[in-house]
């Protein structure tokens, strides 16, 4: 399992193993929790409409699988793959699940219809998901008969890697809705995060965006270049951010905790809170700025190759992070 060791449910194991889950959209998303809903021991049927999608995901599974193997994620992955099978129908995918993970295109028709058409295929007790990164629960499964069912769990891309992930209901989604999608994703080694009430974007994005916007404003205002913003990141704060939150690191930044911290700092946080207060639109100077300097070092030609090296140093990572808890 990646991470810190999580409390599992009694008799877990036995009824995930036990359970189908049903995977629709084989995109980047949809593979990649393939593997991780089959890593937890749940048959997968993984369903795309285009038929080449899904031979792309099987090739990616098994290069994936192997590649987990050789950093040490996962211990059977011909075990793994045994449980990872294509459907050739939506009604075959559908077939006897307990869970259904959508992972379509993010547009809120698109979402509408295919979950209309779930909710008429899919069993009576199944547990209905999106992997929407952003369109709240509401909006997607408002008008369905049985929404009391459904509930978004928003990844990181990729979810097999990279193990968060969001609960988010709406008021109409049942507690036992959320709970058995809790115990599912923690079954699966994901760190769980649920949400008290649904917001746009969920907390992740949010978080994501409120320091992307702050960054395109210091390189379209001149005050940074895109590749050094880029290092204050990566050698900065991602360090500490790997394994501590924003939060603890504060409460760990001041003798006396967070509330020292605040006391020390509070005058200053809120000052430039203030100048960062302005709202702009994304601007195609700062775009342009950020695509030269990307460009620079990385041809469109080569990002899937790109993609293929960053999986492999958040492979690492995951077993760097998997040693040092054990241990602790």
């Amino acid at each position: 399992m990646i991470g810190r060791s999580r409390r599992i449910p009694a008799g877990a194991f036995f009824w995930y193993d036990q359970m189908k889950v049903a995977i629709v959209g084989a995109g980047l998303i949809g593979r990649a929790w393939a593997i991780v809903f089959a890593r937890g021991g749940s048959s997968v049927e993984l369903y795309d409409q285009n038929q080449s999608q899904c031979e792309a995901a099987t090739m990616w599974i098994d290069q994936s699988l192997i590649a987990m193997h050789e950093h040490g994620l996962i211990a059977e992955p011909q075990a793994i793959r045994a449980r990872i099978s294509i459907a050739a129908s939506l009604d075959q995918a559908l077939a006897g699940a307990s869970h259904v993970q959508e992972s379509v295109v993010e547009r809120v028709e698109t979402k509408q219809e295919l979950f209309a058409e779930i909710e008429k295929h899919a069993t009576g007790d199944a547990i209905l998901t999106s992997s929407s990164s952003a369109i709240m629960p509401s909006v997607i499964f408002g008008k369905l008969k049985s929404r009391h069912r459904c509930l978004v769990a928003h990844p990181m891309n990729p979810p097999h890697l990279a193990p968060i992930v969001e609960l988010c209901g709406a008021d109409f989604t049942s507690q036992s809705a959320l709970q058995r999608a809790n115990e599912l994703m923690t079954t699966c080694g994901m760190s769980v995060v649920v949400l008290q009430k649904e917001i746009e974007g969920f907390i992740l994005n949010r978080l994501q965006h409120a320091l992307l916007n702050e960054a395109f404003r210091l390189i379209e205002d001149g005050y940074v270049s895109p590749h050094d913003l880029d290092k204050t990141l990566k050698d900065g704060l991602a360090l500490r951010w790997s394994f501590m939150g924003p939060i603890e690191t504060i409460d760990l930044n001041a003798p006396g905790g967070v509330r020292d911290y605040m006391n020390r700092y509070g005058e200053m946080v809120a000052r430039i809170g203030m100048s960062q207060a302005e709202s702009r639109p994304w601007s195609d100077l700062a775009t342009s700025a950020m695509e030269t300097s990307c460009r620079k070092g990385l041809a469109i030609a080569d990002i899937s190759a790109a993609q293929v090296w960053r999986d492999q140093r958040l492979m690492a990572l995951a077993r760097h992070k998997k040693e040092v808890e054990t241990k602790e």
